[in-house]
């Protein structure tokens, strides 16, 4: 199966997973106004796939969803068990992605607790194991991960992880502990590469981490001498973030991209989720003018994407 990472540009840029974000129809909207280098889906538990009943495979697959115009498209995944992944794996493989990320660093309770995601810091010898059943399927095996648990184990964590050698590696320049309570720390994305480098290994390093946009990621990723850099947070109500705009999208182009963004989300994620999820986005969106908040308020009162889809034609009419 062909390597799509090897024939990125140096630096690339990358659209990272964001649950109950970066859902299918987000993706769907940003592919077409502003194409990064490459796409995340939201993170989906390996176990769910194999062990969650009917209803729950319903919504589950629907994080799987994906269209031709966001290739490439990397599922990411999370488990602390190797079977599931290796199963996951290889029906993300079915299902037509071009590569497959491990959740090596989602800090929350609930995820750490599985002892998934950042407690896989903790725990070397799974998180190996856990990328040798991902490459089962085939596809190229890349990982997300931070610097650390409760303190920075960079020196430590990444040679473990470059031992396997995924095809890619992005590090969230702050420890579980952190959060994002603290500014991101690139130095260590620079010290990453560096050890990546000592190590004479193939994988990509990838900064992460406060990215404002994409010119703030050519700085960084220059300073830094990481392949790649992935955004985030920037991405909010800023469709157009890819596209390295000049000019900043005008009221009427807000309003018209929050508009197709429903009528997306009604049409892949209507009938499996929950249309508060939608509604995160609205701030985004409606800002920055005069009467931005009286309209805000009357789109979170809405109930369904067609009421709020008529209140903000009736506003850019």
């Amino acid at each position: 199966m062909s390597n799509f990472w090897e024939k990125l540009p140096k630096p690339f840029f990358a659209l990272a997973p964001l649950e109950d974000v970066t859902d299918a129809a987000f993706r769907r909207l940003i592919a077409r106004h502003g194409k990064p280098h490459v796409m995340f889906t939201e993170f989906t538990s390996a176990d769910g796939l194999m062990l969650a009943d009917v209803e729950g495979q319903k919504k589950l697959r629907r994080k799987l969803i994906c269209s031709e115009d966001e290739r490439p498209i990397v599922a990411q995944l999370f488990t602390a068990v190797p079977e599931y992944m290796e199963k996951g794996a290889r029906l993300v493989a079915e299902l037509g992605f071009d590569g497959i990320d491990i959740n090596m660093g989602c800090p929350v309770d609930e995820v750490v607790r599985q002892e998934c995601g950042a407690a896989l810091i903790k725990n070397p010898a799974l998180a190996r194991e856990l990328i040798r059943a991902a490459k089962t399927s085939g596809l190229p095996v890349s990982v997300k991960t931070r610097t650390g648990y409760t303190k920075d184990e960079l020196e430590a964590w990444l040679p473990e992880l470059l031992a396997e050698e995924p095809v890619a590696i992005a590090i969230h320049a702050r420890t579980r502990k952190e959060m994002s309570a603290v500014p991101a720390r690139w130095d260590r994305v620079k010290r990453a590469v560096e050890i990546r480098d000592e190590m004479k290994s193939p994988t990509l390093i990838v900064g992460n981490g406060d990215v404002r946009d994409i010119a703030d990621a050519r700085v960084k990723a220059r300073e830094s001498g990481a392949d790649g850099v992935m955004l985030g947070r920037a991405i909010y109500g800023n469709p157009w973030l890819f596209a390295e705009r000049a000019d900043v999208p005008t009221r009427e182009e807000r309003i018209a991209a929050l508009i197709e963004h429903l009528e997306l989300y009604e049409e892949l994620l209507g009938n499996v989720s929950n249309f508060a999820l939608m509604k995160k986005h609205f701030k985004a969106y409606i800002s920055g003018w005069d009467g931005a908040k009286e309209l805000r308020v009357r789109l979170m009162e809405t109930e369904a994407p067609d009421d709020a889809r008529k209140i903000l034609a009736s506003a850019s009419s």
